[in-house]
């Protein structure tokens, strides 16, 4: 076997333990808050703590992503993060549980989330070939995907098992695990690593690393590389009116369920295991496949895909009988299989395009925009579903998201980025 597919491998399975263990907090808490509150208010809340840190770490994440070791950026990352969980935990186990602790947590996380995203992304083109892209990024989000299966049910089982701080104590082993795949089994030379703007590495530049001034500089040197590539101002454009239409279907479903259909774990549990094949399916099709010669007309179909999914959620409580859910579970699984058409393409994209210097701060830009999109949208849809029907929310956003898909190939800036991609 090639030395990058063993790097790789091993690179691959660690992240996915640790995100084995980061799942298993997930939705251990979002759970609770659910079942506990079922309010939208409350999750606009959870939501707006986990992605508000994010969006105002995330310009320097990047920065920190070309300037320093990526792979240490990565261990801290997830160091950082089972810190958190350790933290919980003793917290949890002295009996001081509150909604507020719950938020914390989701802040800090954050944090350490938004280190670890550029990093992550940015490190995979440097141990992966430009024409394995598309493959290695559709095995790992079929393997996120398998864990999003498994992850449900072994937080539903441990719920009913364990207190609830046992779990964040699993996320601490998971993590750690990962960290020591990574330090000891996953060798890795990055070129160019720390590079200013002007190709001179930043151990070089007599501690600037350091400064403000340099980091103000090199922000602004992402941004103005972004403004020169005009085909990532609009990528950028369209992937945020995604993320913002897409928010009530990511966060609102669970409250949609308790409400409509019934509070039971196990409804809860079903629509996440469906969700997860789907995304398991999907990612093997993408990986498999390879998507459409023009990257964009791939992603522009898993935007379609997730359209006529979310109308199909707004409509699925309407069905007569008992096969209303069991509708509701179908589209749920069909938006599984749409997602990595959108989300697999898009990273790809970027890391075919994006000069190797500027990738880093090109992901933080990414995650800025996809963290501060989403809680600005529940900021809209939260407080709005505890007014109006989820139904009804879905219903306009799916609608919308078609329309969307269907302007966007109209696109001309778009639809090149698309073709300059396939030529690589």
């Amino acid at each position: 076997m090639s030395n990058w597919k063993v790097k790789t491998g091993l690179f691959l399975a660690g992240q996915t333990i640790s995100l084995f263990g980061s799942s298993l907090v997930q939705y251990a808490i979002l759970w609770h808050l659910t079942l506990e509150m079922r309010s939208g208010m409350v999750m606009t809340a959870y939501i707006l703590a986990g992605f508000i840190p994010s969006l105002f770490l995330s310009p320097f994440a990047g920065v920190w992503a070309d300037r320093y070791d990526r792979k240490k950026l990565i261990v801290l990352a997830d160091g950082f993060i089972a810190l958190v969980s350790l933290v919980a935990t003793l917290f949890l186990a002295r009996g001081f549980e509150s909604l507020a602790l719950y938020l914390t947590v989701a802040a800090f996380r954050s944090f350490g989330s938004a280190v670890h995203q550029p990093a992550v992304g940015a490190f995979l083109p440097g141990i992966v070939p430009p024409e394995s892209l598309m493959r290695v990024n559709g095995i790992n989000g079929s393997l996120q995907s398998a864990l999003m299966l498994v992850s449900p049910m072994a937080a539903g089982a441990l719920l009913v098992l364990l207190d609830i701080h046992l779990i964040f104590l699993v996320d601490v082993l998971t993590a750690l695990v990962a960290i020591a795949i990574l330090v000891f089994f996953v060798r890795h030379t990055q070129e160019r690593a720390g590079a200013n703007a002007d190709g001179t590495d930043a151990a070089e530049s007599g501690g600037e690393a350091l400064a403000p001034a340099g980091y103000l500089k090199d922000i602004r040197d992402g941004i103005r590389y972004i403004r020169e590539h005009r085909y990532l101002i609009s990528f950028f454009a369209y992937m945020g009116a995604i993320f913002f239409l897409v928010s009530p279907a990511a966060f609102l479903t669970t409250v949609q369920t308790a409400r409509t259909f019934g509070g039971e774990v196990w409804r809860l549990t079903a629509i996440e295991i469906v969700f997860s094949v789907g995304m398991l399916a999907g990612g093997a099709l993408i990986a498999s496949w390879g998507g459409f010669t023009n990257r964009i007309k791939t992603i522009v179909l898993g935007n379609a895909g997730m359209a006529v999914c979310t109308v199909g959620l707004a409509l699925s409580p309407f069905v007569a009988g008992s096969l209303n859910f069991a509708v509701y579970l179908a589209f749920m699984g069909i938006f599984g299989i749409a997602l990595p058409l959108l989300n697999t393409p898009s990273t790809v994209l970027l890391q075919e395009q994006v000069d190797s210097a500027y990738l880093g701060r090109t992901f933080g830009v990414f995650s800025m925009i996809s963290s501060s999109l989403m809680p600005v949208a529940m900021l809209v849809f939260g407080p709005l579903a505890d007014v109006v029907a989820i139904e009804w929310i879905l219903l306009v956003c799916g609608i919308l998201m078609l329309g969307l898909a269907i302007s966007v190939r109209a696109n001309r800036r778009l639809i090149e980025a698309g073709r300059r991609v396939s030529a690589v």
